[in-house]
């Protein structure tokens, strides 16, 4: 079987082509590094198949799907944040990459295609937790680019019968993840902080909780979703749990060995205070079984900060 996965040389999509390798498929990743780093790909290089090009070019989608039995569509402009500023282009990644994507698996008859959707689409509703019957409500350009494709997905299950699964990611974390981008995720930016010494910055008061689910569940439910799921289904992808932001700088604190007072400011537009995700409907129909905790993840994850190259200042 060959896999094609968009946006391969990112957080996610690294880590699904490294799983993909050792249980010996054939990969194609197609990037054009944009946020992707070749270093996130540089210990499977040789025994991978990579198209450097843009999920916007119609062409290119086209002929990286030719020959693949499956397509992992990670590709996006990441970034509540980034999409606030610049939601045009948000859009054209966003939504018209899924479009060209779709497209392209639909005329190579691809087996499944999987989307990398987001926890965002539900917005702030204060019931908890999330289910994916609940009626959506995004609040950033970005959430809505990412409703906009699972939108899209069901169409082209229903319209054309293109096996699709969208799967809602909730706060994914893990090694590879960029710790130095100005829209980096929370986890990595508090782990190298608390590695240098620094003091982290929490936007808000450090109560808005999250459900943080390591990479590793992630990507056991991007290849489940392979064999399994309703087709034009989407499904939450998370742990089930949720711990506010001074929660993890505490248990953060206790693994690293350090006790550092962050700064409090301002939320940040678009924000949503409280994620939890019911994880029922994915362990039924995915046989999506979370392997590792957040504690566990944590301390996997600042072992690979500790290790790599990565502890570099956040600028």
């Amino acid at each position: 079987m060959r896999y094609l996965v968009t946006g391969g040389a990112g957080f996610i999509g690294s880590n699904i082509v490294r799983t993909l390798v050792r249980q010996g498929h054939s990969v194609r990743v197609l990037d054009n590094f944009a946020t992707g780093k070749n270093e996130n790909l540089a210990d499977c290089a040789s025994q991978i198949e990579l198209v450097e090009g843009d999920i916007r070019d119609f062409w290119t989608c086209l002929d990286a799907v030719e020959g693949c039995d499956f397509v992992l569509h990670q590709a996006a402009l990441p970034s509540v944040q980034r999409s606030v500023a610049n939601p045009q282009t948000t859009n054209e990644i966003n939504v018209g990459g899924i479009l060209n994507m779709l497209e392209a698996a639909r005329r190579h008859r691809v087996k499944r295609f999987v989307y990398a959707s987001s926890s965002s689409v539900y917005g702030d509703t204060p019931t908890l937790p999330k289910v994916e019957t609940m009626i959506p409500n995004p609040l950033s350009p970005y959430a809505t680019t990412k409703l906009t494709g699972e939108y899209y997905c069901r169409n082209y299950t229903q319209l054309y019968g293109l096996p699709t699964i969208s799967l809602r990611y909730f706060n994914i974390f893990g090694p590879h993840q960029d710790p130095n981008s100005h829209y980096a995720a929370v986890v990595p930016r508090f782990v190298i902080a608390l590695l240098e010494g620094r003091q982290p910055t929490v936007f808000g008061d450090g109560e808005q909780s999250r459900d943080f689910t390591y990479i590793e569940n992630a990507v056991q439910a991007n290849l489940a979703a392979c064999e399994r799921g309703t087709p034009g289904g989407a499904y939450n992808i998370a742990c089930g749990d949720r711990f506010t932001l001074n929660h993890l700088l505490t248990v953060l604190g206790e693994i690293i060995g350090t006790h550092v007072t962050p700064v409090y400011t301002d939320p940040r537009p678009g924000d949503i205070k409280h994620s939890q995700a019911d994880i029922e409907a994915a362990r039924r129909d995915l046989e999506y079984h979370p392997r590792v905790t957040f504690e566990q993840g944590l301390r996997l994850t600042v072992d690979w900060y500790r290790r790599s190259a990565a502890i570099t200042r956040v600028s």
